[in-house]
């Protein structure tokens, strides 16, 4: 009698199929050598219309294919050769889709904060979805909610463990540490970063004057007087809200300043506030590209930490059907 394979068996997607988009060509390239598994082939062709174009080398009927494009400037570009990617997989009877995006466009619009303004997150989800994605697997959300705007499966990683790993190697040089959230919405985060570290907390209150990308910091919860800071964000944008963190930590009588986020959006001017800064480190991830240009502008100051094993990890366990919470002793 023939054996009947259940879908719970490993493998019931066929053999893992590697796709990057134009947006983050070296992490893809460092999560293919973490996998041993090389990068399918595909064109990608933009048009003088500004249309995009589309074609794999190869079919992936039947196969668990990985869409690897974060979703940075240029924005719309990278998110439209996602979505075309992502259908064109969908079309060619891939066996299921996972969107891999290391950085997440749109999410700081998750909410309806005031009248007659969209949720844009929520719209970036379906998109993702109506294209063609089974699952999903993104870094450091700025909102926890997004989650429940996909209806489709996902993983919602982070890379505290990888930062803060690092930055305990360079406690020993550190004067009495203390960790400064960027502002009240990272408190909690900014709290779990500082008690894995040891290290105490304090807190940059700030408000936005005028448009949205002008803050204000106002105040600072705790005390940095004499000590070494490690101002901790999501993301660093135009760096507005890192330039007043830093202004107010060192009128407070801070040391060292060092800054530690996730995803190095870096609009301008952001480098050239950043570098202006008496910042001793800016340490960060390579979920976004940073140009050689602006790599070169923040000189030795930049250290860039890798997330390729980590999602690298996560696309394995999720192609074996094993738990991605292992991984985090969860």
């Amino acid at each position: 009698m023939q054996t009947i394979q259940h879908r719970h068996e490993t493998n019931i997607y066929g053999e893992i199929k590697l796709f990057a988009g134009t947006a983050c060509p070296q992490l893809a390239k460092r999560i293919a050598d973490y996998l041993k598994v090389p990068l399918s082939g595909r064109d990608v062709t933009l048009f003088s219309n500004d249309n995009i174009w589309v074609r794999l080398h190869k079919s992936v009927r039947g196969q668990d294919v990985f869409v690897i494009q974060t979703t940075s400037t240029p924005v719309h570009r990278n998110l439209m050769e996602l979505l075309i990617m992502l259908q064109t997989m969908r079309l060619d009877s891939a066996g299921r889709i996972t969107a891999v995006v290391p950085y997440l466009c749109y999410a700081r619009s998750d909410k309806k904060d005031k009248p007659r303004v969209p949720i844009t997150a929520r719209l970036v989800a379906d998109m993702i979805e109506i294209a063609g994605a089974d699952r999903y697997m993104t870094l450091d959300l700025h909102a926890g909610q997004i989650q429940g705007f996909f209806s489709i499966p996902g993983d919602v990683l982070t890379a505290f463990h990888l930062l803060t790993d690092y930055v305990k190697k360079l406690l020993p040089e550190l004067k009495d540490p203390v960790v400064v959230a960027a502002d009240l919405g990272f408190a909690k985060k900014g709290r779990n970063f500082a008690a894995t570290i040891d290290a105490p907390i304090a807190f940059i209150e700030k408000r936005r004057i005028g448009g949205y990308d002008q803050p204000e910091a106002v105040s600072i919860i705790g005390n940095v007087n004499d000590r070494d800071v490690i101002i901790v964000d999501d993301e660093v944008d135009t760096a507005g809200s890192v330039s007043q963190a830093v202004k107010l930590v060192k009128a407070n009588g801070a040391r060292q300043v060092n800054l530690v986020t996730v995803h190095p959006v870096l609009s301008a001017p952001a480098v050239e506030r950043l570098s202006a800064l008496p910042l001793s480190q800016i340490i960060t991830t390579d979920t976004i590209p940073i140009p050689p240009e602006k790599s070169e502008l923040l000189g030795g100051k930049l250290k860039v930490l890798s997330v390729a094993p980590l999602l690298g990890e996560v696309i394995r366990r999720a192609h074996e059907g094993r738990s991605v919470g292992e991984l985090f002793d969860e």
